[in-house]
């Protein structure tokens, strides 16, 4: 089986050609950018006929150069973006194995996003989607979809042969990296999974038994579409108070973990293990 080339996404704006190029792959593995992700266990647990789609800042999950096939999906902003206008494109770009990596997918969701050219991405391969509007219908309009819910869904919408396959996608913040209040990740990942009960995709390490079900033993006089939109209701208002607060403690207090992690690095000599 013949698969595109590296560079492949050289100058593709439409539908039908990014279709064509994600068609020529068994699995199609969106990995975000989270701590819960180990791209080696990946990378070892599908075959080579797999495409594995990165987003933005990768140096978040990898380590070193990934030599799988390759594409970087980099997300439109206002102003760009955001790896172009921080100046770090180099420092993604060189993550990836030359011979294998697809180039860029610079999307935008928004009339406000400015896609990129190549050049601003320092002449890497680069192609265009816009999905200005493709989740305006249904997601909440006071927040915006993060890019990984909107390329699964766009995958979905594809209808591909190619299964795809969602690695880390938990909503999870860290010490580390932070889940920006800008988006809703309940009702993203209340998507997700039900996109995944009915088999449209896959969330590599399976997904939860839900313990809401035995609610509706408890209220049979309602219907099940009244208490899930309850749940969703009252966790999505619940989190995004509790989001906004937990990120301005985690900005708060990031100066506090950087000198705690260097005194750790200082360990006084006469606490250090003496070699036998």
């Amino acid at each position: 089986m013949d698969f595109p080339a590296s560079g492949a996404t050289e100058n593709l704006t439409t539908t039908e050609q990014w279709r064509a190029l994600f068609s020529a792959f068994s699995h199609i593995i969106l990995v975000a950018n989270s701590d819960e992700v180990s791209v080696t266990e990946l990378q070892a647990e599908y075959p080579r006929t797999a495409l594995f789609v990165f987003f933005n800042k990768v140096y978040k999950v990898l380590d070193g150069q990934f030599s799988g096939r390759s594409l970087l999906i980099s997300r439109a902003q206002p102003r760009g973006a955001n790896i172009v206008y921080r100046q770090e494109v180099a420092d993604v770009v060189k993550l990836f194995a030359p011979q294998e990596f697809l180039g860029i997918m610079n999307i935008r969701l928004a009339a406000s996003e400015r896609l990129n050219t190549s050049s601003d991405y320092l002449g890497t391969p680069t192609g265009h989607l816009d999905l200005t509007g493709f989740c305006a219908d249904f997601y909440p309009q006071s927040k915006v979809p993060t890019s990984g819910f909107a390329i699964a869904l766009w995958l979905v919408d594809q209808a591909l042969p190619a299964e795809i396959v969602l690695a880390g996608f938990s909503a999870k913040r860290s010490e580390k990296w932070r889940v920006v209040a800008v988006h809703d990740w309940t009702f993203e990942q209340v998507f997700l999974r039900l996109f995944a009960r009915v088999g449209k995709l896959t969330m590599h390490g399976g997904i939860a038994t839900n313990s809401y079900t035995s609610l509706a033993s408890r209220f049979p006089e309602l219907p099940a579409a009244e208490i899930s939109s309850t749940i969703a209701e009252v966790l999505s208002s619940r989190l995004s108070q509790t989001d906004a607060q937990v990120d301005k403690l985690i900005s708060l207090t990031s100066v506090l973990r950087s000198i705690d992690e260097f005194l750790r690095r200082l360990k006084p000599k006469f606490l250090r293990k003496k070699k036998a």
